[in-house]
């Protein structure tokens, strides 16, 4: 495999993704707690569509959403990193930082710690002015990790995602933003 860094933290190896990936993600996305603010649950077929569509954009971006290893307990916790937001988004086009990691890894710092790695390379091996992140209104948990990493909502910006049936109780998604100017460490 070509482009893309592997990135090591503290505590974290973010790499590229692996065959052997491919089950235990399968399992994350078909997990209802890790679900429970997407419309349903995603096949084993759907979560290696992704992992193929998450090395392309390795391969065009040098970016992407990076595989988490908790090197010495967990092959693979999930994935952290960054993305570009899908055309039909009203804020396109733009870059995303977002998450996705199986429970036994919340409530530990970890997608902070992956998250403040994945903005490393987007402003400073990338370029970026901006980073979004973007949740449904509901989500709390998230809203509170895009605050720690010193992102802003832009209220202005929240919507009703396109790719969810209006009504739907997930429709209705809030906007964050960072610019590099005003980035600051997250607090501890």
């Amino acid at each position: 495999m070509g482009g893309g860094p592997e990135l090591r933290t503290e505590r974290l190896l973010l790499r590229r993704w692996r065959p052997s990936d491919r089950e235990p993600f399968a399992a994350i996305n078909a997990d209802p707690v890790v679900m429970e603010f997407f419309p349903g649950l995603q096949s084993p077929q759907v979560s290696a569509e992704m992992i193929e569509h998450f090395e392309q954009e390795f391969e065009r971006e040098r970016f992407g959403l990076w595989a988490v290893e908790i090197p010495g307990e967990m092959q693979l916790a999930g994935f952290v990193g960054l993305t570009r937001v899908r055309a039909e988004m009203p804020f396109a086009p733009a870059v995303e930082v977002g998450w996705r990691l199986t429970p036994s890894a919340w409530g530990r710092g970890i997608a902070c710690e992956a998250a403040e790695a994945a903005l490393d390379v987007g402003f400073e091996e990338s370029g970026l002015e901006e980073i979004v992140s973007l949740t449904a209104a509901v989500n709390l948990r998230s809203r509170r990790l895009m605050e720690r990493l010193g992102m802003r909502r832009d209220e202005d910006g929240d919507f009703d995602h396109p790719l969810i049936a209006p009504g739907h109780p997930l429709a209705r998604h809030v906007l964050y933003r960072l610019r590099r100017a005003d980035r600051t460490s997250p607090e501890s």
